[in-house]
């Protein structure tokens, strides 16, 4: 069964519709305040369709056209949500189909993991200056002139 048009997204199927991760999609909340999207109680993020568009535009501008997130913020502030909004596909191209997904520009894919044994370990700096004696391992006997001054 396929949902309206106007039913809200969870981020998985946005970031599958704007094929990013959705820790992309979290962080671009952080960056732009105009990205509001619903919280249920257990801090589910749901979409609302002008969030979509919106976040359609933003990959478009950062990730196509090679704006800085500081551009795109300073474009959101001059020109509005609504021209960001335009430039991305929008979030209903057939009344009763979801959302088509955006042309693939770059995968976002992560690096392997480097395996631990191949790591460089690292080493701490050595400290500058003279090193100090090693400490001795046994205790310095008591020097044999002091017992005297010591039941004083």
């Amino acid at each position: 069964m396929a949902k309206s048009p106007e039913a809200f997204r969870t981020i998985g199927e946005v970031s599958e519709w704007l094929d990013t991760p959705p820790h992309v999609l979290r962080f671009w909340e952080s960056r732009f305040p105009q990205l509001k999207p619903v919280k249920r109680a257990g801090g589910r993020r749901y979409y609302r369709p002008g969030d979509i568009a919106l976040l359609g535009g933003i990959k478009q501008l950062l990730h196509d056209d090679g704006v800085t997130i500081r551009g795109v913020q300073k474009i959101l502030q001059e020109k509005g949500i609504g021209h960001v909004a335009g430039l991305g596909s929008p979030a209903s191209a057939a009344p009763d189909a979801p959302p088509q997904p955006l042309p693939p520009s770059r995968r976002h894919r992560l690096p392997r993991p480097i395996p631990r044994s191949s790591r460089k370990r690292r080493r701490r700096p050595r400290a500058t200056g003279r090193r100090r004696p090693p400490r001795p391992r046994t205790k310095p006997m008591p020097t044999p002139g002091l017992r005297r001054f010591a039941g004083r």
